[in-house]
């Protein structure tokens, strides 16, 4: 069995406020611990993954702030305290300050933190 804190998580994504912190946490899916400031829009971030859009699916808790989740089926607002499974095809924009924890596959994961990883150059 594996555990961690956010502080024991490394960064793979820091810049501009945005800190995205992962681990893979075991049975193959990784641990993020996302804080992304208010405006933050991460559309530039996903543009060139399939559909311009993150194709991982997501499952966690908001604990801070609110967050608009772009879909082909349209925008859905999440707000601190609520639990979420984000399918595949988002785009997060933040409206307020935002911190969240979620739980992905790792390969599907990985492979969107290193387009984002790539795009910020």
């Amino acid at each position: 069995m594996t555990a961690t804190t956010r502080t024991e998580t490394p960064v793979a994504i820091e810049g501009g406020g945005v800190e995205v912190r992962t681990r893979e946490i075991g049975g193959d899916m990784s641990v993020a611990f996302a804080r992304l400031p208010g405006g933050t829009d991460m559309t530039p971030a996903v543009k060139g993954l399939p559909g311009d859009s993150c194709q991982c699916p997501h499952w966690g808790y908001l604990f801070k702030g609110r967050l608009k989740m772009r879909t082909e089926q349209g925008d859905e607002i999440y707000e601190a305290g609520q639990a979420f499974y984000w399918a595949p095809g988002h785009v997060p924009e933040a409206l307020e300050d935002c911190e969240y924890v979620d739980f992905s596959p790792t390969k599907e994961f990985n492979e969107v933190i290193d387009h984002i990883k790539a795009q910020l150059g």
